[in-house]
């Protein structure tokens, strides 16, 4: 079994996405979903089918693990290489994984040529993941502090301007409790950077590492 010492950071996105827009009177709408296992793919593909049974093609790409074990693709009924290989270099050229992008297509009447094709689709598939929110996902631990109320302005002023630290919730009592996400590599670095600004150990709480998306923002 693979510990979570030997996860990796990887790239995927947070939420579902959707993108619409028209090539010479055909219209084309991106979706992407983030997606864990193949089933959750497979399902989100044949959701999109169902959904747009009248449309002239639907066409995907996923990727599926973090290590990009599973990797499929399909033109459904394109010219072969049109849709979902250039869809598929869209997701490998940004490194992400986990996740599923459907590009569906009302045909216009008006022929793409293969090279309009390939422009088409890419653009579905990019359209889609970039209105989604791309994010690493990272091995993180929790921390949670009882600080005195004495230790406290210097300690969240620390929390907010280190980047190494999310400070996700506060609570006020007869002393302040903070938890706070840190990443897996420098947990035990701020722990003692706050041990040095207050000049003790405030008592704490260390969760166990988990996988979790970092942003800072």
């Amino acid at each position: 079994m693979q510990s979570n010492n030997a996860v990796k950071p990887y790239i995927t996105i947070l939420n579902s996405s959707a993108e619409e827009y028209i090539i010479q009177k055909s219209r084309f709408i991106g979706y992407a979903m983030p997606c864990n296992t193949e089933e959750e793919a497979l399902s989100f593909i044949e959701s999109k089918r169902k959904e747009h049974a009248q449309a002239t093609h639907n066409c995907y790409a996923y990727v599926i693990g973090a290590n990009a074990g599973i990797m499929r693709y399909s033109d459904d009924g394109e010219p072969q290489g049109t849709a979902g290989l250039p869809m598929m270099g869209v997701l490998q050229a940004k490194n992400l994984v986990n996740l599923c992008v459907v590009v569906t297509r009302y045909f216009g009447g008006i022929l793409l040529g293969a090279g309009g094709l390939v422009r088409a689709y890419s653009r579905g598939c990019t359209l889609a993941v970039d209105s989604a929110k791309i994010i690493t996902m990272q091995l993180c631990r929790r921390m949670v502090f009882d600080v005195p109320y004495p230790n406290w302005d210097r300690l969240k002023y620390f929390f907010n301007q280190d980047d190494r630290i999310i400070l996700e919730n506060e609570e006020y009592a007869a002393q302040v409790t903070a938890g706070i996400l840190v990443k897996e590599e420098d947990a035990e670095a701020v722990l003692e950077a706050v041990q040095s600004l207050i000049n003790d150990t405030p008592d704490y709480i260390l969760s166990d590492s988990f996988v979790h998306y970092w942003s800072s923002t």
